[in-house]
């Protein structure tokens, strides 16, 4: 089997069913394991720290791990950083079969801490039974200096080791995702997969086969790909749960952008009228079109203002601030201080008879994350809207997950199986 610890909703398990293959995930989270039961994923609930691993011995080909980030991300309080000696000291002592857990994890500021030394308690006991045949781990990029401690234990165990710095945007996640990833192997020489996408274009030459440009938000989300408009509506309420209210005033819904035009060419703004029970779309012209409210908003031409479109990865002072024609930062969630917005700014200065308002930021919906993060854009997920962003901001982007594991596999990747437009 594969073994999937701390599998989340799904991200690396994804990878693997496009591939043609099915791993076991261990997760604790509710729904994170209703997602995956409804994916069709086979899981085990239960606290990774806590689980034996005396029923895998024997039976693991490869073994993943993403321990959880919230201790060490950059949207956090970083206590993993504070805690680092006492996790470097907890992977050396599994890695003789000694467990110093227990003293350790009294003594670290965030729990979540000491759970990046976990996978080194599985690791030990399958390498008696000369398992896995592969390791695949990855975390945020401060954890580097620990897949390294992971890296020269392996390396004396047998293993060909790689660790290193992977940027998500180069393997057509249109999104800068930049984590620690360490790869091992028992049959072959551990390496990244090469890159097939770049900020600029690469052409192909004698030398290789050449990079495409790094896939846009625009791109990924459908957006300007056809004449259709994008029925994307602000999801109001904070981000701690239950269903997404309509907001009590009228919004914009970000722009339809068209397939001859680029995106900061949009002239024929759509209105969208407050969408309560008995509310249509309404035209500028106050006309009302009482269509069901999940149907496309109709474009209507207008004389109005001309906006541009971009992403802010969180409420903080310093978010990353993207275009739509350029891929997301790194999408945060957990917290309010994390909410992803789509943000407008005018590309042509205000009239100065014209009174219509800036439009307000646009809280970016589970949909448009979950397709930013490469699942498809019908992934079964479970929870309200707070768990739900919990678990996609968390996840494996499955695309760079399947770049990841297809050497391992011996499987070739097909990008077809990862359909970016919603």
């Amino acid at each position: 089997m594969i073994l999937d610890l701390f599998a989340g909703p799904g991200g690396w398990s994804h990878a693997l069913s496009a591939l043609g293959v099915r791993d076991v995930g261990l997760e604790w989270d509710e729904w994170a394991c209703k997602t995956r039961a409804t994916a069709g994923q086979l899981t085990l609930r239960t606290d990774v720290a806590l689980y034996p691993v005396w029923p895998f011995v024997g039976r693991t080909q490869g073994l993943i791990a993403s321990p959880p980030c919230q201790a060490w991300s950059t949207a956090g309080k970083r206590l993993g950083l504070v805690d680092q000696p006492l996790v470097h000291q907890a992977v050396a002592d599994l890695a003789t079969g000694r467990d110093s857990r227990e003293r350790l994890l009294a003594a670290c500021r965030d729990e979540r801490s000491l759970l990046a030394a976990e996978p080194m308690r599985y690791l030990h006991a399958l390498n008696a039974a000369g398992e896995p045949e592969w390791v695949a781990m990855e975390e945020v990029p401060d954890v580097l200096p620990l897949w390294r401690q992971y890296a020269a234990v392996l390396r004396g165990w047998g293993f060909s080791v790689w660790t290193g710095i992977l940027n998500a945007a180069d393997y057509g996640v249109p999104q800068t995702r930049r984590r620690a990833i360490l790869l091992a192997s028992r049959v072959r020489t551990a390496q990244p997969p090469p890159p097939t996408h770049a900020q600029v274009a690469e052409p192909e030459t004698l030398f290789g086969p050449g990079r495409a440009r790094w896939v846009s938000m625009a791109e990924a989300l459908g957006w300007g790909a056809t004449d259709r408009p994008v029925p994307t509506v602000c999801a109001g309420g904070g981000p701690g749960g239950g269903p997404e209210p309509f907001p009590s005033g009228s919004r914009k819904t970000l722009s339809d952008a068209r397939a001859h035009g680029s995106w900061r060419h949009r002239t024929e703004p759509v209105v969208l009228q407050s969408r309560r029970e008995g509310a249509g779309w309404a035209a500028p012209d106050g006309t009302r079109d009482n269509r069901p409210g999940d149907a496309p908003a109709p474009a209507f031409a207008a004389e109005a203002h001309r906006w541009s479109w971009s992403l802010r990865s969180n409420n903080q002072a310093n978010a990353t601030i993207r275009p739509v024609e350029e891929p997301a930062g790194t999408l945060f969630f957990g917290h309010r201080a994390n909410e992803c917005t789509w943000v407008a700014e005018p590309i042509t200065p205000q009239r100065t008879d014209e009174s219509e308002a800036t439009p307000e930021p646009i809280r970016i919906t589970a949909h448009e994350a979950g397709i930013l993060q490469t699942f498809p854009a019908d992934y079964p997920w479970a929870g309200n809207k707070g768990q739900v962003f919990s678990q996609i901001g968390n996840a494996v982007p499955p695309r760079l997950a399947a770049h990841i594991l297809a050497p391992h596999i011996g499987v070739p990747f097909n990008p077809d199986d990862f359909t970016l437009a919603a």
